[in-house]
């Protein structure tokens, strides 16, 4: 499978050209290369003994090795030439992983058929296959994953998406995972970004429930609430609340009106209001106003920001709104006024 745009888990020749990779590729190399001289050494040793006294077992035993050393060199070629193309840790990681395990699982179902009987052999493949199964459920979970985000397009690089309590933009699309550069988090209120990158797995498309901000449209409800006295004239504050968040939202409601359009085109989607909207609630200490709008996604802090503070302007400069605070009266421990 070749990735698309933003998929920068391969490099197209050369893969890791660190100091460090270059270190790792040369003792990697060297590490193959002794292994195969005492595979080569041992095999002969064996191949000797077996010219000279021609047992089954031994016989077994050397066919054995000289199958273990052209599956390790096989292996190895195809490892290191492989690794050299990776540039992602990550990913060199998780193929090293899966080629070591497809390469001990080689071996053991060729000196199956080297040992066992043929009666029993179809068995034991079995048992071989259910291991293989649990061993890399994770690695085809995985790309399993990429395939449908890939082709089910459940996101692209761009789109600002919520996975496994993870919310952020996407800027990478692997085989195997997603990084997103992660915002809101508990270090940084509002939807801006942390700095941090999210590694998210794939298969999480397939276990988890996925939101995506911006797949067919590019706006999202908000909303500010606002804390007014009782003794404020309410009817006035929802007008003047309405007039302010009308005119400085006029834009984005009217394009988020022709996106909903667009969007009743492909889906069942019953009209929305998208015009601001204020809605009252009384409590015990005052009365709160829910101011609803529509903001651009990538807007939302700026966009509240912008209109809390054109919002307040307006209550401190306008007679008979008073913002409602909660005041919490302390005690000293003295009389309390009781009479004797």
């Amino acid at each position: 499978m070749t990735d698309g745009p933003g998929m920068q888990d391969f490099e197209p020749p050369g893969g890791d050209r660190s100091p460090e990779g270059a270190v790792e590729r040369r003792t990697e190399i060297t590490r193959h290369a002794i292994t195969f001289t005492l595979l080569a050494i041992l095999t002969g040793s064996f191949w000797l003994v077996a010219l000279i006294y021609p047992e089954v077992s031994l016989v077994r035993l050397t066919l054995s090795l000289f199958s273990i050393l052209i599956i390790f060199s096989v292996y190895s070629v195809i490892r290191i030439i492989a690794v050299r193309q990776i540039r992602g840790r990550e990913t060199r990681y998780s193929f090293r992983r899966a080629a070591s395990i497809l390469y001990f699982v080689t071996v053991i179902i060729v000196l199956l058929r080297i040992w066992v009987d043929t009666n029993y052999i179809f068995v034991a493949y079995g048992i071989i296959g259910a291991g293989i199964a649990i061993a890399l459920q994770d690695l085809f979970k995985n790309f399993v994953g990429g395939i449908l985000i890939i082709f089910a397009r459940t996101y692209q690089v761009g789109d600002r998406i919520e996975i496994s309590e993870t919310m952020g933009d996407v800027i990478d699309i692997g085989i195997l995972t997603t990084r997103i550069l992660e915002i809101h988090a508990r270090d940084v209120k509002g939807d801006q970004a942390t700095g941090r990158i999210a590694v998210v797995p794939n298969g999480d498309v397939i276990s988890s429930r996925v939101f995506n901000y911006t797949m067919d449209h590019s706006f999202v409800w908000d909303e500010i609430s606002i804390p007014v006295t009782y003794g404020s004239d309410w009817q006035r504050a929802v007008s003047l609340f309405l007039d302010i968040v009308r005119r400085e939202t006029a834009v984005t409601a009217g394009q988020a009106e022709r996106e909903i359009e667009k969007i009743g085109e492909r889906y069942y989607l019953p009209k929305r209001d998208v015009e601001p909207s204020v809605y009252l609630t009384l409590t015990d200490n005052w009365i709160a106003f829910d101011i609803r709008y529509v903001t651009e996604v990538r807007k939302k802090r700026v966009t509240k920001d912008d209109l809390s503070r054109k919002l307040l302007d307006a209550v401190e400069a306008t007679d008979g709104i008073t913002i409602a605070t909660e005041n919490i009266i302390v005690y000293d421990g003295g009389p309390t006024g009781e009479a004797a």
